[in-house]
């Protein structure tokens, strides 16, 4: 098999998850969607977690121009990508019970802001827990993961539990168990992940949903521009200016 024909069946695969997730899951990016556009009405906050490479489209919706400037980044030290060395740590990190809520409890995290988790498999202890305290807290909380890990693994949670088990809304990004879309009969594992594309892309999906929302009640969402374009510094300064109790990426 060609290399140019394995980069079209992984690209076939990739737009065929698009697809599903275009169709399936509408109502729930809607929904999801929807519940932004009500936090930050109401002068909540949003944040944003992921673990490991799950936090790749978490911090793609933090201080990004076309996307809402409320959004931060819930980090969770060592968690938070591969530049923790060893890397191996991160994963580890992910399976502590505890963790999660030392994390909210220092946080700026409060009852009536918005949380967006973001976990693939959505078995391990951080991501449930980050859940669970959350909702506790008075959070409401958004869940990207794949329900097929729920169906065909156990959890890594004490409550036997997966992180959709604790979510107001969920979207399922209908990755396959293993993240890998891929064969190849001279290759002794699959390859081809395609989660990071699907659950940035259901994120996007979202925060347009929220700032067409938000646009929909006469109410002007708070986007940020490029810095590359001409005036994006100044656009963004007034933003900044104005929701600026509100974004702690720049505290």
């Amino acid at each position: 098999m060609s290399d140019s024909k394995l980069a079209g069946q992984y690209l076939d695969a990739a737009i065929g998850l698009l697809k599903r997730v275009r169709d399936e899951e509408s109502r729930n990016i809607a929904a999801a969607g929807t519940l932004l556009a009500d936090t930050v009405a109401a002068d909540g906050r949003l944040f944003a977690f992921g673990a490991g490479h799950s936090s790749l489209a978490a911090q793609d919706v933090v201080y990004r121009a076309g996307g809402l400037a409320l959004m931060n980044l819930l980090s969770v030290p060592g968690v938070v990508g591969v530049d923790v060395m060893p890397a191996t740590l991160g994963s580890a990190l992910e399976r502590v019970d505890g963790l999660a809520g030392a994390v909210l409890d220092t946080s700026p995290a409060r009852a009536g802001d918005a949380l967006v988790i973001i976990s693939l498999s959505g078995r391990n202890s951080l991501p449930v827990e980050m859940a669970m305290n959350a909702r506790a807290l008075g959070l409401r909380v958004i869940g990207v993961t794949s329900v097929a890990y729920a169906q065909e693994t156990k959890s890594r949670h004490v409550s036997g539990t997966f992180l959709k088990d604790h979510c107001d809304i969920v979207l399922d990004s209908k990755i396959e168990v293993g993240d890998a879309e891929l064969t190849h009969e001279n290759v002794d594992a699959p390859f081809g992940p395609a989660s990071t594309l699907v659950a940035s892309a259901l994120m996007q999906a979202m925060m347009a949903t929220a700032a067409a929302e938000l646009a929909d009640r006469g109410i002007q969402p708070p986007l940020l521009r490029s810095g590359n374009v001409d005036g994006g510094h100044e656009w963004n300064g007034r933003v900044f200016a104005e929701y600026g109790d509100r974004i702690f990426y720049r505290h």
